[in-house]
Order: C-alpha cells, then structure tokens, then sequence
C-alpha cells in the first residue's frame, strides 16, 4: 500500500485532481506506513483496508470538486451546532439519537456521511446511497450480529462526524479499526484545525438543501476541543459519563469484534493499551479545556441518569443552551424511545479480565475522573 497509489485510484474513480488543502496528506502518510509497518494486516484485511482509506479519498475529491463548482456554500452559516462527546459507551449514541427527534435539528446521517455529494433533497429514501447503506445493515445485522448488538446505526441514524475527520486522514477512527500505534502518536498531536474547517465545508455542502440546527456525535471530541471551538466559536459542547468499569470493558469488546475484519493475529493486550491511551488523553484535555473556559463551558450528562428520565435529561440540555424544548421535540423523542428499546439488537456480553484488566485496576486508574464529575459507581473486589 502506498499514499501515490491511492490518490491515483481515488482520482480514477471519479475522474477529478483537485484534493484541497494539501495538509490532508500528513495524516495519510503516516497512516499508510503504520498500516504497512504495525497493522498485521491479512491479504484480504489489507484489500479492505486500502479500499476504505481510497474511499475516505474520492469522499474528499468529490466534495472539494462540489465546492469549486459552488463556492456560495461556504457562504452559509453553521449557528450554535451541539457536539456531543464522552468516553465511548458512555451513552453518546442514546444522546444524539434523542436529538435528532428533534424536527428543528439536523444530524449527520449514517448514508450521507460515507457519501455526502451530491447533498441530499427530497424524499432521502429514495436514494441509492440511502438503499445500499439499507442493504449493508441487514448484511451486518445476518452475518456480524456482535456487532450489531455493540453499536447499532440505522441507514438513517445519526452517525459519528469522525467520518468527516476522516476525509482529511485525522480521525481516530483508524486507530481503533487496527493496530498503528505510530498513528495514535502522530494523532495526539496533530493540528486539528485544518481537519475541523475541511468538516464545515462538508456540513455546508450537506444543509444546502437540508437545513436545521447542526447536532453531532463523535465520543473522540474532548482529543481536540480548542480546534474545534476555534472553527465553531459558538459551538454547544455535552459530555456523557459512565463508570469506567462499564466503558472500558465495552469499548475494548467492540474493538476485539471489529480489528479481525482486517487482521488474523488480533492481540487482546494492544486494544486495551489502544484504548487506555486514549481516553486518558480524552479526560486530561477535556480537564484542560474546562480549567480555561468554567465548569459550565461543557454541559455533562451522566449515564445511569439519562437512562432513568432521558426526556427530563433531554429538557435540562436545552434549558442549559437556552433552547426552546417544543412540544414538537418531545413527542419525536418519545417515539425514538418507543422505536429503540435497550437491547433492541441483542445483549451486549464481555469481561475486563480477558484485556488483561480487573474491575478494582480500572476503579483505581480512573479515581480523579469519576469523583471530579460525581460518576456513579457500583462497589469492585
């Protein structure tokens, strides 16, 4: 696999040159040479591989190719857009989903969100992209069932905007689909910036025909804070919060179902490392963030209390933001709820100690966390 290689199949693909901001390449260097260095990729792992990092490249060129051809987007404004964010597991998607009830929002949807351009109009189910995403699901749904009963997205649900980080190849989407520790190095320290404004382009050329109030998801979100409230300036920022003994069991478990996509020599010990990394950077910047901006600068949402009144949980967030909380938002987020029962897909089955982990480690490593935020916790041996 090489950077050249897949910028010239993107280019075939779609039959145009012009990528944009050339910053975007960094990330896919480094990226390409940790995958060929540290992934372990199998023959057909490394197929798949390049084909979803060629995919994330013809995303972009059709994307900046739409923006040439109509640059009074970048005219449009995106207002007060709410980012929801915490440590994965934590109830993010329970969130977003809840605010995408919401009529007067507009969320990232699953189909658009691998492939935005041409920005939808009209009855959306309709379209191919809405249809094959469709068919994807019920596929997943036949043949990965672990997975579906981890993290389920319906073809239309809101989905993660790191698929939007992931066009510019700075998206700690990569990091957990496989083993490229390199990767995660050069990610921490990025410059977020150039990622986050090629994300506004995207959103602009999405709501040309589309419109409401921009509501996203990506649990990775406390990585980059000031990148992000530097191109979104009014930007609504929610943080959900679970006992860590409950996330990093779970996160390490959708990891271990998905990273065998890709490789045959999956290792237990290097998602928990992964993961562990990461979300303590997650908790130290999103702490950094609010020590400069107030406590108030983010508005938290804990787990156990959302799945006991998530409409109430709901209220309060807008009541925060000065939102009005319509009768409209209500009623679409009561039916959400009808729609999605827990465990809808399937009961979700894991242990730490399989990671190399135990309950009172994890208590212990993450202590200053969850008394800061008041996280409720269940007693560990």
């Amino acid at each position: 696999m090489d950077v050249q290689t897949i910028i010239a199949n993107a280019r075939a693909a779609t039959g145009l040159e012009d990528i944009g901001d050339p910053a975007a390449l960094e990330g896919l260097e480094v990226l390409v040479k940790a995958s060929n260095e540290e992934a372990r990729l199998s023959e057909r792992g490394a197929a798949m591989w390049e084909a979803s990092i060629t995919s994330y490249m013809v995303n972009r060129l059709k994307t900046v190719d739409y923006i040439n051809k109509h640059p009074e987007l970048l005219e449009r404004p995106i207002e007060k857009p709410t980012f929801v964010f915490g440590l994965p597991r934590t109830g993010t998607t329970l969130t977003i989903n809840l605010l995408s009830a919401d009529p007067a929002r507009r969320c990232y949807r699953r189909f658009e969100a691998l492939d935005a351009v041409p920005p939808v109009s009209g009855d959306y189910k309709a379209d191919p992209r809405y249809q094959a995403e469709l068919a994807k699901g019920e596929m997943a749904k036949k043949y990965m069932p672990q997975i579906a009963a981890i993290h389920w997205e319906d073809a239309d649900s809101p989905s993660e905007d790191q698929y939007s980080m992931a066009q510019s190849f700075c998206s700690q989407i990569y990091d957990s689909q496989v083993n490229i520790p390199s990767y995660r190095a050069w990610f921490f320290a990025a410059d977020y910036v150039p990622t986050f404004r090629f994300q506004k382009q995207i959103l602009q050329v999405l709501q040309e025909n589309v419109g409401g109030k921009w509501t996203l998801k990506n649990p990775w979100h406390p990585l980059f804070l000031d990148a992000l409230t530097t191109v979104y300036p009014d930007a609504e920022l929610v943080m959900t919060h679970r006992d860590p003994v409950e996330v990093v069991g779970s996160a390490c478990s959708l990891l271990k179902a998905v990273r065998p996509i890709y490789t045959e020599d999956l290792r237990l010990g290097e998602i928990a490392e992964c993961l562990l990394a990461t979300f303590d950077q997650m908790i130290a910047r999103q702490n950094a963030y609010r020590d400069k901006h107030g406590e108030n600068a983010i508005f938290d949402i804990q787990y156990a209390e959302q799945l006991k009144d998530p409409i109430g949980t709901q209220r309060r967030l807008y009541e925060h933001f000065g939102t009005p909380f319509t009768a409209e938002a209500q009623a679409g987020m009561q039916q959400m709820m009808d729609y999605n029962p827990q465990g809808k897909h399937g009961k979700h089955h894991y242990t730490l100690e399989e990671f190399g982990l135990s309950a009172k480690w994890v208590r212990d490593h993450f202590k200053e966390y969850t008394d800061r935020f008041a996280i409720p916790t269940k007693a560990v041996d």
